[in-house]
């Protein structure tokens, strides 16, 4: 009887991203792109130059009262982000 090496291809993809440590990288990705969705269209437009490292994300704000609207809305966001990344991928935000 034949044996074959046959794996899904999201396995394999899967062990490709663990094996070259990108898994974080695209993790990071995920939340970052999630930021419009959860934020909505108009916070978007006010937000750029968006980062993480060390678990944490950093948003540019062009406004001082959104800043603090967002800070307030701090632990709220972090849940949502990693939801709709689908995984916990940030600890905390910080705005500047």
């Amino acid at each position: 009887m034949k044996k074959t090496n046959e794996i899904l291809l999201k396995d394999a993809i899967s062990a490709f991203l663990k094996d070259n440590n990108l898994e974080a990288k695209l993790n990071e990705t995920r939340v970052i792109s999630a930021w419009e969705e959860v934020v909505g269209k108009l916070i978007s437009r006010h937000t750029n130059q968006m980062y993480i490292k060390d678990r944490v994300l950093f948003v540019k704000v062009d406004s001082a009262a959104l800043r603090e609207e967002l800070t307030y809305q701090r632990s709220k966001l972090i849940k949502k982000l990693n939801a709709a990344a689908g995984i916990e991928a940030i600890d905390d935000m910080r705005f500047n």
